[in-house]
């Protein structure tokens, strides 16, 4: 069984998230910059922990966030970051938010490499980035309904689940694979850069966050 988050029924941004829709075309694009450049491009340009802490190549920390290692990598990333992002920038406003999502990805890549300062496997992805989100999300609307895709092997149903829940047992399996790397071609995203991204957005959200906003949708 498998959710896909699609966005929150209960609400709606006041503003357009434009922040959000910024950082997912520069997905795109740095994705697109990998599609052409290769395996050269994602040495170059992605967090290799061995480097780091040498104290080379420091620049990758930011960068490494804006890539991915395939096209089901990009697009799960993205949905989420969609499903989640726009009402955590609406209570933060535009500048904060955009300051917010790049700190969560820099926390998330240094919890990584001090996991595993030694480690010469290229490192990227804005799942750290986005689970920082997700962490704000939870702290800001625990009770509103997502709208999620849930398949049970090859049926799929549209459902509403709180978010409370669907966050939690995310944030719980998360938890649970510390230490295991999933393998994404060139690369790997590492579960400890998930949940140092998540707690950061958790416990830092009232920094950032004006107020909880957005209009509230009629139910169904």
């Amino acid at each position: 069984m498998s959710v896909i988050p699609l966005g929150d029924a209960s609400r709606r941004p006041v503003s357009m998230p434009v922040v959000t829709l910024l950082i997912i075309l520069t997905n795109v694009v740095v994705f697109a910059f990998e599609l052409a450049g290769g395996e050269a491009f994602v040495k170059q340009w992605s967090v290799i922990p061995a480097e780091i802490t040498s104290g080379h190549h420091l620049i990758t920390i930011l960068t490494a966030m804006f890539m991915h290692g395939g096209w089901s990598h990009i697009a799960g990333n993205m949905l989420f970051l969609w499903a989640f992002g726009p009402e955590v920038e609406d209570a933060m406003g535009r500048w904060r938010y955009l300051l917010f999502y790049l700190a969560g990805g820099v926390v998330a890549m240094l919890a990584q490499v001090a996991a595993s300062p030694h480690s010469t496997v290229p490192n990227l992805g804005a799942s750290g980035a986005i689970a920082a989100v997700m962490g704000s999300f939870l702290v800001l609307y625990p009770r509103d309904q997502i709208r999620s895709v849930l398949i049970i092997f090859v049926f799929a149903r549209i459902r509403y689940i709180p978010a409370a829940l669907l966050i939690g047992v995310w944030f719980l399996s998360q938890l649970l694979s510390v230490g295991a790397v999933a393998t994404v071609q060139q690369g790997g995203v590492a579960y400890l850069a998930h949940v140092g991204g998540f707690l950061f957005g958790a416990l830092n959200t009232r920094l950032f966050a004006v107020a909880p906003r957005g209009s509230i949708q009629p139910p169904g």
